[in-house]
This record gives structure tokens, C-alpha cells and sequence, in this order.
């Protein structure tokens, strides 16, 4: 008799392994591999290999594709995605619960609808009556805007088939399930096998279609990690929920840029575009000791920012606290404060907040960052006319930071009068540059 061949999955990333294992070695889970039945080997080796054999041309032979494009009426949705929804597109929507995912994408659908496009919302989890009532605050109703409460995707597909349809969106993947596929909803199996015909479908007709993804504690897509491989685009939305504001960010897109991020705020009415960013992030008239203000960029935008710090002195071990800022980089420039400016910080608490929930993830913010520690540290207020733009290396050099001639735009837009950074740029405006091209010469400029 032949021997039989097993073959084991990891139903938290999709790893396969010939025998079971323990503790995955791709994400490190436990006890997550299971045994796979016959028919789920044959579906996988039925999907993984290609039908028609497809032979290598010379690039010089091949012509360039032009993707066409249509707004979805909101302008931070259409900046994140590159210029608008892609026909064909395959795109990810990943955020922690209540965070705005199905409200965004319904008042989207809805817009959309009132277009004259037909807009299909597949939800495997909440009622046609459920939606209706959001539908109703979000001014979302229309004829053109169709709702189907199915969890089969042979069902969901039979439908998409049926009519012609400018858009589906899907909420969420986790909750379909393929009668092809002999495994419960939700599994790896079935949200890859799904997420694979769905891809197909999009390519084929040229409909574009929006998946809603549940996240895991650690913030990623739940589900294998091929999921966000096989997608065109995938975008995550961050931000406090007891917060009106919202990010949403793009990790993957392949029609544009990823450094791009969207700005949303939450009323009444539903997640709208954030019209205006000035005074989002800071409080201009209301500086405190151990305030200091930054310009950032997200993407192409450039954000002024509110930096909060706390030195307090410490009974028993320091301790060293961040809120949207690296704890690694502060650490870093408190080492170096101690070094260069003779502070005695290691006998101090030292907390580090930014304002407004963002989280900063470049370097334009350490000489805030210096200059709030400093204020804080002296008890001392800095001037509210003043923005810091620069970031801090290891010798106590200050350099200078993409992008500045924009950020000096934004904090003159918005009546700042002065700004401290590493070397005075080419057309400064109306902004009076002091230059601080080392840590210990901020010193000079900080509470003028």
C-alpha cells in the first residue's frame, strides 16, 4: 500500500509544513497547525497551479497599461489610493473595531450611488435593517446603492454576475465561506481561496472591490499573511476611537504612492474629509512649559504638530514613557542631552506625548522634541511664534530634513514668525530663521 502524505497549515499565517510542528516557525504561534483533508490538498494544488502554460516576452515588445480611474467622492480616500478607485482594483481595508471602516466605505458606496453608479454592499455580519439605520444618518440611501446579507460566495458571486455593477464592497472577508472549500468561515483555507477568486473576478470584469479585514491584538490583518500580498492595495485606519480624528494610511499600493495618508473626522453625519489641519495637532495660544512645536510630513502634507514633555524627578528607577513618539530615539536623545548639555536626566521621569493622537514616524521632530525636554527641564515657556524642524544624530548634530522650503510654507500659512533649524534654506519668506546646526546651540535660540 502507498504511504499516505499529509500536509499541515498554521492557521495563523498559512505556513504548510509536511509534518506537525508544535510552534510555527514563520510567525512563531502555538499549537495553530492542522491537518489538511484530501479535498483541501486538491483545492490548494488546483489554485496554486496555472492552467495554461504562458511564455516570456522582451519588455520592449510589451505596451504600457493605463489604468482608468473615478473619484469615490471624498478626496483624503482618493489621496491615499493614488488619484481616485482603479477599475479591476482588489483593495484592503484593515482597523480595529468601531474605528470607521464600514461607516467610511457606506457613506462612500452611498455617494457614489447618488453618481448613477450601481454599488453592491455584501455584509456577512450585520442585518439589511442594521445598515438601512446607518444608511440613514450617513444620508447613504439611494436606488442605485443595493444591499445583500450573504455569506456563500458562490451566492455573492451569482449576484455580481447578474447586474452591471460599478463597485463591491465585501464586510468582511473573515465572515464568507466557499462551498468548494471543506473548511469552516474564516479559516486560512477559505480566506485565501476566497480572496483568490475574488482577485480574479475584479480582473476580469474590471469591478473594483473593497474588502473589509478584521485585525488581530497586534494590529495586523487576521488571516495569512498572503492575504495583503494578493491585494492591490492595502490601508489601515489608526487613530483613537474616542477621538474625532482618523488616519488612514496605505502599506501597499501598486497604482501609487504609499507615503501618502488620509485625514478623516467623525460627526454625526459619518467620517467626512478633514477640511482644514490648522490647530488639529496644537494649540498655539495656550503654550505651556514643556511644549514646543514641529512641522512633520505625511506624504506630500505637511502638519504642524504639538510636542508635550514631562521631566519630574524620579524616586527610585527613572522612568522614560512615549505617546506616538519612538521610545528607542528617546532614549537616544536623552542620553545625548546628558552628554553634551551636562543634564542630569538619569535621576528624572521623562514623558513624551504628541498632541492630537498622531504618531510621528520621522526625524523632523527631534529638535522639538530637545526643545520641549529643555522647557519642561527649566520650567521655562518657549515662544509661541517659534517652530523647530530638524533632526538629532548621535554626535549632536543637527541636519536638516526633507522637504523643508514646504514646512516653512505651512507655519507661515498658519502666522508663525520664527523658525529654528540646522541651516537657513534658499527662500525662507517671511519667516526669521535662527540656525541651530548643533544640539548645544539651541541653548541660544530656545526662549527668545
Amino acid at each position: 500500500m502507498s504511504k499516505k502524505k499529509s500536509l499541515f497549515e498554521c492557521q495563523s499565517c498559512g505556513f504548510q509544513s509536511a509534518k506537525w510542528l508544535g510552534k510555527c516557525p514563520n510567525c512563531g504561534s502555538w499549537e495553530s497547525f492542522i491537518e489538511l483533508n484530501k479535498e483541501q490538498i486538491e483545492f490548494l494544488k488546483k489554485t496554486a497551479s496555472p492552467t495554461k502554460r504562458i511564455t516570456a516576452r522582451s519588455i520592449t515588445k510589451i505596451e504600457e497599461e493605463e489604468f482608468e480611474r473615478f473619484s469615490s467622492k471624498s478626496k483624503e480616500l482618493d489621496l491615499v489610493l493614488g488619484g481616485g478607485i482603479v477599475l479591476g482594483s482588489l483593495v484592503l481595508i484593515g482597523g480595529s473595531p468601531g474605528i470607521g471602516k464600514s461607516t467610511l466605505l457606506l457613506k462612500v458606496a452611498g455617494n457614489l450611488a447618488k453618481e448613477k453608479k450601481k454599488i453592491l454592499y455584501v455584509s456577512g455580519e450585520e442585518s439589511a435593517g442594521q445598515i438601512k439605520l446607518r444608511a440613514n444618518r450617513l444620508s447613504a440611501n439611494s436606488q442605485n446603492l443595493f444591499l445583500l446579507n450573504e455569506v456563500s460566495l458562490e451566492g455573492i458571486l451569482e449576484e455580481i454576475n447578474s447586474q452591471d455593477y460599478s463597485l463591491v464592497i465585501i464586510d468582511s472577508i473573515q465572515t464568507l465561506y466557499s462551498e468548494q472549500i471543506p473548511s469552516a468561515p474564516g479559516s486560512v483555507s477559505q480566506v485565501r481561496g476566497i480572496t483568490f477568486e475574488l482577485m480574479r473576478v475584479a480582473k476580469s470584469t474590471k469591478i473594483p472591490i473593497f474588502i473589509i479585514g478584521h485585525i488581530t491584538k497586534d494590529g495586523s490583518i487576521a488571516g495569512p499573511r498572503v492575504l495583503e500580498h494578493m491585494v492591490d492595495c492595502v490601508l489601515y485606519f489608526e487613530g483613537d476611537s474616542n477621538s474625532e480624528l482618523r488616519l488612514l494610511r496605505s502599506f501597499k499600493n501598486r497604482f501609487g504612492s504609499t507615503n501618502e495618508v488620509g485625514i478623516f473626522e467623525m460627526t454625526k453625519e459619518g467620517l467626512k474629509d478633514a477640511k482644514s489641519m490648522s490647530s488639529r495637532f496644537f494649540n498655539k495660544d495656550k503654550l505651556q512649559a514643556g511644549e514646543a512645536l514641529s512641522v512633520i510630513m505625511e506624504g506630500s502634507r505637511p502638519i504642524i504638530i504639538g510636542v508635550e514633555a514631562l521631566v519630574a524627578e524620579a524616586f527610585g528607577h527613572p522612568k522614560r514613557s512615549t505617546t506616538g513618539y519612538d521610545s528607542n530615539r528617546l532614549s537616544m536623545i536623552l542620553a545625548l542631552l546628558e552628554k553634551k548639555l551636562d543634564l542630569p536626566l538619569s535621576t528624572y521621569d521623562v514623558f513624551i506625548n504628541i498632541s492630537g493622537g498622531i504618531r510621528v514616524n520621522e526625524t523632523g521632530a527631534d529638535l522639538a522634541i530637545v526643545a520641549a525636554i529643555l522647557s519642561s527641564f527649566r520650567d521655562r515657556i518657549i515662544s509661541k511664534e517659534t517652530v523647530f524642524i530638524g533632526e538629532v544624530s548621535l554626535t549632536g548634530e543637527v541636519r536638516d530634513v526633507p522637504n523643508t522650503l514646504l514646512r516653512l510654507k505651512e507655519i507661515q500659512m498658519q502666522g508663525f514668525k520664527k523658525a529654528i533649524l540646522p541651516s537657513k534654506p534658499l527662500e525662507p519668506g517671511n519667516i526669521k530663521c535662527f540656525i541651530a546646526d548643533e544640539v548645544a546651540k539651541i541653548i541660544e535660540w530656545i526662549f527668545i
